[in-house]
């Protein structure tokens, strides 16, 4: 039996702690060439997530959601199955999305928004995984029913994850956008911010979009710089999440800061300031003096402050 290669990483990473990392489809990438939505669907056993321009349609009690409907139940709801979108499999069994153009019956089924979802954790992580997946989709079609190319009516294929242009020919595939997100160091205190539509009292790390011909190292090097008016040195990688608003992949790192003036970019964010280690503990229980507070420990920036207010980075 041979040792593991990577010893000093662990077996699960940080990343399968952030909301709507669990999904555990089996998304047949390399079986999509030809893949017709409605066969899928028409499987038995077939399972939707259903959705509205408000959020996911769930049903069942409040206090115990369902997500995944049946096709007798998705029919009833008056989902557009013949746009359906394959998800992929979950042993063995088809997972799809689709979205309703409208709720006739309320008592039947009700929409929550994703981010609500996350926060009260009451559905299962592999179900939130995968709404993060079918919501993304689903946008990517909402705004991309048009060839870029040439302008006219595309047309979905390879059971939704690829739009065909039958003008031109040209070929659309679904996107997703890096965001960097992380904590400036400096020993035993690092930097946060708060943006102006923030919760009273929480703060966050700071985050922005990369940029085209930039790495990770980078854009966080820059965005650190642009936000708080600190420069960065080495940069190091912890975890990632996806983050279905409408498509992006927040990847979390850690960088060591070798300026310490705070310059605030007003349009951006309401405050910074540096933050000693042990106060990010008191903000992760909710005693802070200040009540001051982090974000819930759905979102990654939630795991960046407690990893490094465990002791985790140095």
């Amino acid at each position: 039996m041979s040792s593991r290669s990577f010893p000093q990483f662990p077996v699960v990473d940080a990343s399968s702690r952030t909301g709507f990392a669990g999904n555990r489809l089996d998304r047949i990438a390399e079986a999509r060439t030809g893949l017709s939505a409605a066969e899928v669907a028409a499987r038995p056993g077939a399972g939707f997530y259903l959705f509205t321009d408000d959020g996911a349609v769930l049903s069942g009690p409040e206090a115990a959601p369902v997500a995944l409907h049946d096709r007798a139940a998705a029919e009833y709801l008056g989902a557009a199955l013949d746009q359906a979108i394959v998800l992929g499999f979950d042993d063995g069994v088809p997972r799809l999305a689709a979205r309703i153009p409208g709720l006739s019956d309320g008592a039947a089924a009700w929409t929550r928004d994703l981010r609500s979802l996350a926060v009260d954790g009451t559905l299962a992580p592999h179900d939130l995984g995968a709404i993060a997946q079918a919501r993304s989709l689903i946008s990517w079609h909402d705004r991309h029913g048009f060839c870029a190319n040439c302008g006219q009516k595309s047309m979905p294929s390879h059971g939704g994850y690829r739009r065909d242009c039958p003008a031109c020919g040209t070929q659309h595939f679904p996107r997703t956008d890096p965001v960097v997100i992380m904590l400036a160091v400096d020993g035993d205190r690092c930097v946060l911010g708060r943006q102006y539509r923030f919760a009273p009292g929480v703060y966050s790390c700071l985050a922005g979009f990369v940029e085209p011909g930039e790495t990770l190292e980078d854009a966080v090097r820059r965005e650190l710089y642009e936000e708080a008016g600190i420069r960065t040195g080495a940069v190091t990688y912890h975890a990632s999440q996806p983050w279905p608003f409408p498509s992006s992949l927040m990847i979390g790192c850690f960088a060591e800061a070798t300026s310490f003036d705070l310059v605030r970019e007003v349009e951006e964010l309401e405050d910074v300031r540096w933050f000693e280690r042990a106060e990010l503990s008191a903000m992760l229980a909710k005693t802070h003096p200040d009540g001051f507070l982090v974000p819930p420990a759905m979102a990654i920036a939630h795991h960046l402050i407690k990893a490094y207010a465990d002791g985790g980075v140095v």
